[in-house]
């Protein structure tokens, strides 16, 4: 063979690669399923058998609705379908099964293989050839199982509480309360420091800003940009922080005091679930909690159930509440609201740290409350755990 035909059979051969290969951005999903007919939707006789299955993207920031990038309708009980997905990055996705299940993934890899069992109520699905995808499925096993630990730590304290236990077995329920933070926090700082996949590190980041002091999310955040340095999402999750943090600054800089007690509580309107307005004007005569909180702040939901004792305890005595969301998700406040209990007046704008709320009150985090008089002064603020309890019986004993 001369060296023509040679070059020729190789140029054919970086021809066919070329054409076979898949563009760096793509990447397919394919799904091994069984039982599907256990999520088949009841509306009626013509669609109870078909399952509709769908990949998304899930936006960074969770700001955004996801981004459906394929859908495939069967009425097979068991079979195999191919979902196919284009983003201009590594990212996280959603595959899902209509009125059904959805998991989590990550296109670490060009093909991914999911096998799903929808008889399964645990466990029911497992990843292969995605590192990050199963990495990031032991993850919320893992953090599943400790976060269930620190509620139950939680829950046993206000279980103490409620009774008026010594202070002794507080302190020891406490101290374990402590140690489960502390567990979990350090499981999730050394899953970011050994992450070798930016999407999973970028989820990680999410999850950890739950529980971590603000030094210490600083920190890893920083580490982990320095990392995935061409990471878009990751480069955009420090832009907006540092930002926030800046305006959070700025209008604790152009407060009048650092301290609203002994002062007027300035005019404040929004409106509530059904867009009806409510002024603060309305509450005059009582002792009204304006309690300012979001449905995404951990902290804020720790921290309800304390909220609501003293609600429970002092409502029929002058005192009411209005609960004041940074939401912007209509849904996930009022969501949030039935699910903690909240048997109160709640307003929102729905705009986030750009809210109403935080132009008027000046504060730079939630959560955060102050506590209005008859005449309308605030006579305390920032009243956390048993401190607002403590506060009523004084004034109402």
């Amino acid at each position: 063979m001369n060296n023509r035909n040679i070059w020729s059979l190789f140029v054919l051969a970086c021809f066919l690669v070329a054409c076979q290969s898949k563009d760096k951005n793509e990447f397919t999903v394919r799904v091994v399923y069984k039982n599907a007919h256990l999520m088949a939707s009841p509306a009626n006789s013509t669609t109870s058998l078909q399952r509709q299955f769908y990949l998304e993207e899930i936006p960074y920031g969770g700001d955004n609705n996801p981004i459906v990038l394929d859908t495939i309708t069967t009425k097979d009980q068991t079979g195999t379908i191919t979902l196919k997905g284009k983003a201009a990055e590594q990212g996280i996705f959603q595959l899902g099964v209509v009125d059904g299940p959805g998991l989590l993934l990550i296109n670490d890899a060009n093909d991914l293989k999911v096998t799903i069992d929808l008889a399964k109520k645990d466990h029911y699905y497992t990843v292969e050839g995605s590192p990050a995808s199963t990495a990031m499925q032991q993850f919320i096993d893992n953090y599943g199982e400790k976060g269930f630990v620190v509620n139950k730590c939680f829950n046993e304290i206000d279980s103490l509480k409620q009774v008026s236990s010594n202070d002794s077995l507080i302190l020891l329920a406490t101290e374990r309360k402590n140690a489960a933070v502390a567990s979990l926090n350090q499981y999730v700082k050394k899953e970011i420091e050994n992450s070798s996949f930016p999407a999973y590190s970028l989820f990680l980041l999410g999850m950890s800003a739950r529980s971590l002091v603000k030094a210490d999310f600083e920190k890893i955040m920083n580490e982990t940009v320095q990392k995935f340095p061409a990471h878009a999402s990751l480069s955009k999750l420090k832009t907006t922080y540092d930002k926030q943090q800046r305006e959070r600054a700025e209008i604790a800089a152009g407060a009048n005091s650092s301290s609203w007690i002994g002062k007027q509580a300035p005019a404040f309107t929004m409106n509530d679930m059904n867009n009806k307005p409510v002024s603060l004007s309305d509450f005059k005569g009582k002792y009204v909690l304006v309690d300012f909180w979001a449905s995404w702040c951990g902290p804020c939901r720790m921290e309800n159930p304390n909220v609501v004792k003293a609600y429970q305890k002092y409502k029929d005595k002058n005192f009411t509440i209005l609960g004041v969301s940074l939401d912007k998700d209509k849904d996930k406040w009022v969501e949030a609201i039935l699910a903690d209990g909240l048997n109160w007046m709640h307003v929102s704008d729905l705009q986030f740290w750009n809210s109403q709320a935080v132009k008027v009150f000046h504060f730079d985090g939630i959560p955060y409350n102050v506590l209005i008089d008859p005449n309308g002064k605030i006579i305390a603020e920032s009243l956390r755990g048993d401190a607002l309890e403590a506060k009523l019986k004084e004034l109402l004993p």
